[in-house]
């Protein structure tokens, strides 16, 4: 997979768990998010990271709570 792959599945799916790209991909959650830092640097993409309750009934992985999406450029 290239960068520009990567790109392209966000600018199609505007908004996405890190979970669900990396199995798009068949790579690992950490190595998609070493690829999305090069977009987030370059001002294209943002990371959306939510937080599991306090109460002790959340039982999901944390990468279903990292979402990442594409930002539109005014261009």
């Amino acid at each position: 997979m290239i960068l520009t792959e990567l790109r392209t599945y966000l600018i199609l799916n505007k908004r996405m768990p890190l979970i669900d790209i990396a199995n798009h991909f068949d790579v690992t959650p950490e190595a998609i998010k070493g690829m999305l830092e090069h977009w987030i640097r370059k001002g294209k993409v943002r990371c959306i990271e939510g937080a599991v309750c306090n109460k002790g009934c959340c039982k999901t992985d944390p990468a279903n709570l990292i979402i990442y999406e594409y930002i539109k450029s005014n261009k």
